[in-house]
């Protein structure tokens, strides 16, 4: 525990929460809970509260990736809805304060399942009712009425997967680090596959295990979903399918280490989709559309980070293999896209 890390500024953040009308006791500490593969997230203490505080990377090249005020307002927008979230502190969006936007939430107590280590401690009943909870969060917050919710504007649902195509399109553009023809391919291919039509929800953007914070007495309930960077307006099934791509073994290499949610005790891509289907009545059509974009994105996030890495803006450790990643998310991608449509 210390009192300075790197792009953040404890004094500064202290004359915020007062200003904000937020008590604190006793000197800021703070710690880092993650950092380089997405925002920047700090456990922040003094001698009586906790909290989590975000901001981007430090020398992130994609930063309407790491937009911590949406993230915060559609956490503040879900509260009492239904969706498991932290309480919402304050929102901070002056660059001048601490060099980036901020945000700061309410720590929440509970254990995040990262690593397949974490999960020895679940017994497999365990980890069978820990799944189907995350996939009834995950309908749940697919049928929040987000206009009701004040977040009507928060995206744009018409065009969305024509806009996603393009955007991981651009993304990829920024931060390559050597032209893959098989990138290329991909990305026509998706263009022809785009489906006409789709439901249109919120969606988190990023939603697997370790981006939610299980009760600690009870690995079949959630306390909160957390990192909502991605979030928007768009297609759910976006958010199911990149559940699955993230079973793929090369998630391992993005995250350096032997990610939770890779593990063989838990289910398939297929399994968590047919358990989706069910939980939320969709029916899974244009699934190869959606894999096959999914894995997209996810090469292009895995280019980002080594791109990241290899300019030193990375913090902490295990962002080296990243780049490896990419190839094998768009060998997935590929075979996605040419396989069958799944019926579910």
């Amino acid at each position: 525990m210390v009192k300075q890390r790197e792009g953040l500024d404890l004094a500064a953040l202290r004359q915020f929460l007062d200003a904000n009308g937020i008590d604190t006791a006793g000197e800021l500490r703070a710690e880092l809970i993650s950092g380089g593969k997405s925002n920047l997230t700090y456990r922040i203490l003094d001698d009586s509260s906790r909290w989590v505080l975000r901001r981007p990377p430090t020398g992130g090249l994609t930063p309407s990736a790491h937009d911590v005020a949406r993230e915060y307002r559609v956490v503040d927008a879900l509260q009492g809805s239904g969706v498991p979230v932290a309480r919402t502190v304050a929102l901070c969006e002056d660059a001048s304060v601490m060099g980036a936007p901020f945000a700061v939430v309410e720590h929440v107590d509970g254990r995040v399942i990262r690593s397949s280590r974490d999960l020895d401690a679940l017994s497999d009943n365990d980890m069978d009712r820990c799944v189907d909870e995350l996939v009834r969060v995950l309908a749940a917050l697919h049928s929040v009425d987000y206009e009701a919710k004040g977040l009507g504007e928060f995206g744009r649902p018409e065009g969305y997967l024509n806009r996603q195509v393009r955007l991981w399109a651009g993304q990829w553009e920024r931060v390559k680090s050597d032209d893959l023809s098989d990138v290329d391919r991909l990305y026509v291919a998706l263009r022809v596959a785009i489906p006409s039509e789709h439901d249109s929800t919120i969606v988190h953007g990023d939603y697997r295990i370790d981006n939610t914070i299980l009760s600690a007495s009870d690995a079949g309930s959630v306390a909160a979903v957390v990192d909502w960077e991605l979030s928007t307006l768009g297609d759910p099934l976006t958010d199911v399918a990149l559940m699955g791509v993230y079973r793929n073994p090369a998630l391992d290499l993005v995250l350096g280490e032997d990610a939770a949610w890779t593990s063989p005790r838990l289910p398939s891509a297929d399994d968590l989709a047919q358990r989706y289907a069910v939980a939320s009545g969709r029916e899974l059509a244009h699934w190869n559309f959606y894999m096959a974009l999914a894995n997209f994105k996810l090469a292009v996030i895995a280019a980002g980070i080594d791109h990241r890495y290899r300019a030193g803006a990375t913090v902490g450790e295990g962002f080296d293999k990243s780049g490896d990643a990419v190839p094998e998310f768009v060998a997935a991608g590929l075979s996605a896209i040419k396989g069958r449509e799944r019926a579910v």
